[in-house]
C-alpha cells in the first residue's frame, strides 16, 4: 500500500533550526516504508507564533502562502502536532474572507497529518522493524492531544517496535511548560511545570523520553540535561528510524 503513496514534508521552524536530525530520521523512516517524498523548498513557518501573539492578519498571509505551496500535495506530513493543528484547525478560519483560499485551506487540512497519524491512518502500519532497543516513556504534547485528539497512534507505533518497552508516564497528558512564548513570558511558572514533568519522567525508569513536538523536546531535553539526568529526549521519528538505543 505504502509504495503508491506520495507525500510532501512540512518541516517546522524548530525542526529546521534546532532538530534537523528529526527531519533526516523522518525521511529515512518514510522512504523505508515505501513513501515517495518531496520537500517544497519555499516553505516557511506555519504562522503559529504570529497567530498566538494576536497578529492574525500576518498569520493569514503566511497561511495563504502555505496553502498555495502545498496545493498539489497528495498528503502533507508534519513532525509536529502543533503545526499540524495550525494547518488543520486555524487555516480555514484565517482565510474565511476569500472563498477560494478557504476552500484550498480546507482541502489542505484534510490532506495534512502529523507523522504518527500518517503512518497509522494512511499507510495502515502499526508495526515497524527498528533497531532501537530499550525502555521508553511517552509525553503527550498539548496540541497533538487536545487539538488533534490524538493519543493512540504514537503509542501504537512504539508498542509495535519489537525492541521497545513502553512505560506509561504519570501525568503524560500534562503540559511540559513550554507553550511557545509562555516559557519566555512566565519562566518561573514554566520551570515549575517542567520540574514536575521531569520528576515523573525519571520515576518511570525509562532511558528515553519520546515526544512528537520539537518545542516539547527542546523544553524537556534542556531540562534533563541541566539536571544531569541519564534520560535522553527523542522524537518518535528517531525511535522508529532506529537511531540509538535507550
Amino acid at each position: 500500500m505504502a509504495a503508491s503513496v506520495r507525500a510532501s514534508l512540512m518541516i517546522t521552524c524548530l525542526g529546521d533550526v534546532f532538530f534537523p536530525e528529526v527531519g533526516v530520521a523522518m525521511v529515512r523512516l518514510l522512504r523505508g516504508l515505501g513513501v515517495e517524498l518531496d520537500f517544497p523548498e519555499a516553505q516557511t513557518c506555519c504562522g503559529m507564533p504570529l497567530f498566538n501573539s494576536g497578529y492574525h492578519h500576518d498569520a493569514a498571509e503566511v497561511a495563504a502562502r502555505t496553502v498555495k505551496l502545498f496545493e498539489r500535495a497528495e498528503h502533507v506530513v508534519v513532525p509536529s502536532g502543533s503545526c499540524a493543528w495550525m494547518v488543520k484547525a486555524e487555516y480555514p478560519g484565517l482565510l474565511k474572507h476569500d472563498p477560494a483560499l478557504r476552500a484550498a485551506a480546507e482541502s489542505l487540512a484534510r490532506r495534512t497529518r502529523e507523522l504518527s497519524q500518517f503512518i497509522v491512518e494512511v499507510l495502515g502500519i502499526t508495526r515497524i522493524e527498528s533497531s532501537f532497543v530499550g525502555k521508553v516513556t511517552y509525553h503527550d504534547s498539548c496540541h497533538l492531544l487536545r487539538g488533534l485528539g490524538e493519543s493512540s497512534s504514537p503509542r501504537v507505533l512504539l508498542r509495535g517496535v519489537p525492541g521497545v518497552e513502553l512505560v506509561e508516564l504519570p501525568g503524560a497528558d500534562q503540559c511540559c511548560g513550554f507553550g511557545g512564548s509562555f516559557s519566555v513570558r512566565l519562566p518561573e511558572v514554566s520551570s515549575a511545570i517542567l520540574d514536575k514533568k521531569l520528576a515523573n519522567v525519571e520515576s518511570t525508569g525509562a532511558r528515553c523520553l519520546v515526544a512528537c513536538d520539537a518545542g516539547c523536546l527542546m523544553q524537556m531535553g534542556g531540562g534533563l540535561t541541566r539536571r544531569g539526568s541519564r534520560v535522553k529526549a527523542g522524537h518518535l521519528a528517531q525511535v522508529l528510524a532506529g537511531e540509538g538505543d535507550a
